[in-house]
């Protein structure tokens, strides 16, 4: 079979990038004795900038609703946010229940809703969703308000979760970063505040406050010759908690790309501020690029059989150290008015898929990219939906590379919900179907079972309608090494931001076990005959290795100029409509 995303990735060594030399030198010595890892009251302490915004919390928590906002608001987001206030659950959790003493909650964003995000049942009016995030006990609230009904459509919180940061805290974590001694002796010299990638990704970093107190941390990163230095902020504290090295490869000289690649206006208008529907090969669904969550298909049809409600990919987690625990939270999602550390660069594709002179199927594909890329610290993302004419279907995802290191791993959280409320899931252990009667998870290792077929799970109604999966383990010909995936099952609630609308992050980026982020959907509910969500963390190491390069990427020089060269590390599940399938 030819997979036709190879071709779909020779877009990117299109680009053409000119030379720029980095003349700075490195004390090898220094840097090693730098890159020990700070006490958690290491600071870039006191200057204007944070005792200005200290005075401005303390102002905030005397008030009667002690609701930090500094993001600037027209009038309409106002509206919102007076509206919101109005909802005791949006307020709930300001005070601490017994002292009654206030909590620092922030607003973060306040904008208008996307046609994905509000509620299928109120289609008119003008939304705005709100984000509350409250620093103590590691909180989002989320609020939908219709301003022109002055109806509150919908409040919910998750815990140990964090919105996208605003842009404001984006520049107080850089400047943070830029005046911490511990920086500019590791650099050499002072960096300016153009120097800092990936600042308003949110980060960890174990043994330090933002991991045992979960706070909300994001790291401003700075590259030289083949090394990235990390400094990890603590925006909980408004200091620098740690300082990290790692290695990114050979150094790329591309300059910094000019001009946006493409026109995010119609990217904008055409694909993020209203649905695209696509009805091709006997296939019928919509699909919309979200805020945060990727690419997402909906109401998806085989045959005018709806077969899947949604998928989509909630977040990227990146981690560089499995001892240090250190790494990204990418969001990935438009390119404008979302806080998306990684943006679509084109309109999404579709293409044909191929085996021999047979077309066999259709993908559908969206690239999200850091604008530097591929220089070190910047990332490049492909997302793959692929429809099969026989009804099979794949959800797939891919690193390009470089990123911030040569020694990472990348778990994508994919989220699926399926229709009918009769469904079951079920396992293949010892040669025989076991179902699964409540929510739970499980890693996939080089022991689980499967069937003849390679099915190791599946999901059907009483009608026998559903999918057999097939987890990747190289077997697709795209160059995918196997997933190693953990996957989680939970009963899905319409009422609650469970993920059917847009998520904000819901897992840290480094750790290595179950933890992921889907675990907090987790109760042991019972899910036998019921509507359930399927979640699959893949995990991809990356290989910068001459001859074994995976999820990586290099420029190289063509004619004079420099072009790049991916190395991508697809993975996902396969799904296999049973009624194709004579299973036992």
């Amino acid at each position: 079979m030819q997979n036709s995303f190879l071709y779909s990735l020779l877009f990117v060594t299109l680009f053409l990038f000119a030379c720029q030399e980095n003349s700075t030198s490195h004390d090898d010595e220094k840097e090693n004795a730098i890159a020990s890892i700070l006490t958690p009251d290491s600071t870039a302490a006191s200057f204007p900038l944070i005792l200005e915004r200290i005075k401005k919390i303390d102002e905030t928590l005397v008030q009667q609703i002690p609701i930090l906002a500094l993001i600037p608001l027209d009038e309409e987001q106002q509206q919102a946010f007076q509206l919101a206030k109005q909802s005791k659950d949006f307020i709930e959790n300001l005070y601490h229940e017994q002292s009654k003493v206030a909590y620092r909650n922030e607003l973060f964003n306040v904008y208008k809703a996307r046609p994905q995000e509000i509620p299928a049942n109120f289609s008119k009016g003008k939304v705005y969703k709100l984000e509350l995030y409250n620093y103590a006990l590691n909180l989002t609230t989320t609020a939908m308000v219709d301003i022109v009904s002055n109806t509150i459509i919908q409040v919910q919180t998750l815990k140990g979760t964090q919105p996208d940061i605003p842009t404001y805290l984006k520049d107080l974590a850089i400047q943070i970063a830029i005046q911490s001694p511990e920086v500019i002796n590791a650099l050499g010299y002072k960096p300016g505040e153009q120097d800092a990638l990936m600042a308003n990704t949110k980060t960890a970093l174990n043994e330090t406050r933002c991991e045992r107190s979960q706070h909300l941390c994001v790291a401003p990163t700075f590259t030289i010759k083949d090394k990235a230095l990390w400094a990890i902020v603590d925006l909980t504290d408004h200091r620098l908690v740690g300082i990290r090295w790692t290695h990114t490869g050979p150094e790329q000289t591309a300059k910094r790309i000019s001009e946006k690649r493409l026109k995010f206006d119609k990217i904008m208008e055409c694909y993020c501020q209203k649905m695209t529907h696509l009805n091709k090969d006997n296939w019928d669904f919509d699909y919309v690029i979200t805020t945060s969550d990727g690419l997402r298909i909906s109401s998806v049809k085989y045959q005018e059989q709806l077969v899947i409600t949604s998928a989509k990919i909630v977040d990227w987690h990146v981690s560089y150290s499995n001892t240090d625990g250190f790494g990204y939270s990418d969001a990935v999602g438009c390119p404008e008015f979302s806080q998306a550390a990684v943006v679509a660069i084109s309109e999404p594709r579709v293409s044909d898929i191929m085996d021999g002179n047979q077309k066999i199927g259709f993908a559908l594909e969206q690239n999200f990219s850091s604008e530097q890329w591929p220089q070190p610290c910047n990332y490049n993302y492909l997302q793959r939906f692929e429809f099969y004419a026989d009804g099979r279907f794949r959800s797939a995802c891919a690193s390009l590379g470089r990123g911030c290191g040569n020694n990472g791993t990348y778990r994508p959280v994919m989220r699926f919900s399926f229709p009918d409320n009769d469904n079951t899931f079920s396992e293949w252990l010892s040669n025989s179907w076991k179902v699964w009667t409540t929510e739970q998870w499980k890693l996939q290792n080089e022991n689980t079972t499967a069937t003849p077929e390679g099915y190791r799970y599946k999901i059907e109604n009483k009608r026998g309608q559903g999918f057999a999966i097939e987890p990747n383990h190289g077997q697709f010909n795209d160059g995918g090494r196997g997933d190693f995936p953990y996957l989680y099952v939970t009963k899905l609630h319409a009422d609650k931001d469970e993920g059917e609308n847009d998520l904000v992050t819901i897992g840290p980026c480094c750790n290595t076990d179950y933890q992921q982020g889907p675990e907090k959907f987790i109760e042991q509910e019972p899910i036998e005959n019921s509507n359930i969500v399927l979640w699959y963390v893949c995990q991809m190491k990356n290989d910068d290795r001459k001859g074994n390069e995976y999820c990586w990427s290099e420029s190289y020089l063509e004619h004079g100029v420099y072009k790049t060269k991916v190395y991508p590390c697809l993975g996902g599940p396969m799904f296999v409509p049973l009624k194709k399938q004579n299973l036992p």
